[in-house]
C-alpha cells in the first residue's frame, strides 16, 4: 500500500540515491524506465518541483517530448543490476520493463506508472522544458560533460505526489 508523505521528508534519501546508485524516470506511454543520477529539488514558481535531464540521443526524450507527466522511482539496493541495465540499455532496443521484471501500477494522481517494487516515488506535471546552451554553460562541465556537445534537455516537473510503500502489517 502507497501513503502520500511530505515531500521535504523524502528529499535527503532522493539526493542520496540520485548521487549514489540512481533512480529510475519513467515516461512515456508505453512507459520506458532510464536510470538518472542528476537532477534537483526545490520550490520554484510557488509549486513543488523536481527537475530531471535527458540527452536528445536517448530513447527516453523521445517518450518525455510525447508526454505531459513522468514518474521518479527510488529502488531499493538489491535492484542494483536493474538499475544498471535501465541505465545502459535503451528502451529502442530492449524491453526494460520486462528485462528487469518491474511491474507497473497506475499512478495514484496522474496516468504515468510507476514501478511497484519502488520504496518510493514522485510524480509529476511538466510544466517547462528547455535546453542546456553551451554558450551559457560553464566552460569546465562543457570540457568534462559535454565533449561530443551531446547537452541535456531539463525538464520542470511540479511535484503532484510524493508516496511511500508502506507495509500495512505495520499499520495494526
Amino acid at each position: 500500500m502507497r501513503k502520500e508523505v511530505e515531500f521535504t521528508s523524502i528529499f535527503p534519501e532522493t539526493l542520496e540515491m540520485m548521487k549514489g546508485q540512481g533512480v529510475i524516470l519513467l515516461a512515456g506511454d508505453p512507459p520506458n524506465p532510464m536510470t538518472i543520477g542528476w537532477g534537483t529539488l526545490g520550490y520554484i514558481w510557488g509549486k513543488l518541483i523536481l527537475t530531471v535531464l535527458v540527452r536528445p540521443s536517448r530513447f527516453t526524450y523521445t517518450r518525455l517530448e510525447s508526454s505531459t507527466e513522468f514518474t521518479v522511482n527510488l529502488l531499493p539496493k538489491a535492484f542494483s543490476r536493474q538499475l544498471s541495465l535501465c541505465g545502459s540499455k535503451s528502451g529502442r532496443d530492449v524491453d526494460k520493463i520486462a528485462k528487469c521484471g518491474f511491474r507497473m501500477e497506475q499512478g495514484i494522481k496522474i496516468k504515468t506508472p510507476h514501478i511497484q517494487e519502488s520504496s518510493v516515488h514522485f510524480e509529476c506535471r511538466i510544466i517547462h522544458k528547455n535546453d542546456l546552451l553551451e554558450e551559457t554553460l560553464d566552460k569546465g562541465i562543457v570540457e568534462k560533460y559535454y565533449p561530443q556537445k551531446d547537452l541535456h534537455r531539463v525538464y520542470y516537473g511540479e511535484v503532484l505526489g510524493v508516496f511511500r510503500e508502506v507495509d500495512e502489517r505495520m499499520n495494526g
